[in-house]
């Protein structure tokens, strides 16, 4: 049986457990749009701005109480010059979950909670071709605190309708 859950503000059912993701670093986006052709290198999974600023791409997973499969965030971390050579060694490999983990800076702002910019990382590879893990901080933030804790799936809904369906738009 899939997931299944009721969104909270067009009161469907929605079955899959929703996940939600970024094409590119919020630093990105603050270069000027004509500009970023020739100051930033956008991959799948990496991002470079200014051959000085260096982004991977991961996965924070929330784990749903209850569930087998958890909730993602697919997020951008900044990592330093030497950590980022290291991680594209290894990247392509399909063995690579033993290199790491890489600390890096969340650059994502994820809406429904506080600001989530620059919050700690560690960048955790996976095998066969899988997105990192990106493991927070373990603080007090709100975000940190649903990677450790889990969520609801009530949760899951009210993060769906907050994202899906936002007020005033």
């Amino acid at each position: 049986m899939s997931f299944k859950f009721k969104c909270n503000s067009c009161g469907e059912i929605h079955e899959g457990m929703p996940s939600f993701g970024a094409h590119a670093p919020l630093s990105y986006y603050e270069i000027p749009e004509g500009e970023r052709a020739t100051r930033c290198d956008l991959g799948s999974d990496d991002c470079v701005i200014d051959k000085q600023h260096f982004f991977v791409r991961g996965c924070i997973e929330i784990p749903v109480i209850g569930e087998a499969e958890p909730f993602s965030w697919g997020v951008w971390v900044s990592l330093s010059d030497a950590n980022f050579i290291e991680w594209l060694k290894y990247f392509e490999q399909d063995k690579r979950s033993q290199v790491g983990p890489f600390f890096g800076w969340l650059n994502a702002w994820l809406k429904p909670y506080p600001d989530t910019m620059n919050l700690k990382t560690m960048v955790h590879l996976r095998d066969d071709g899988i997105r990192p893990y990106i493991e927070l901080e373990p603080t007090g933030h709100p975000l940190a605190m649903e990677q450790r804790n889990g969520v609801t799936v009530e949760r899951v809904a009210e993060l769906y309708s907050v994202m899906m369906h936002p007020v005033g738009k």
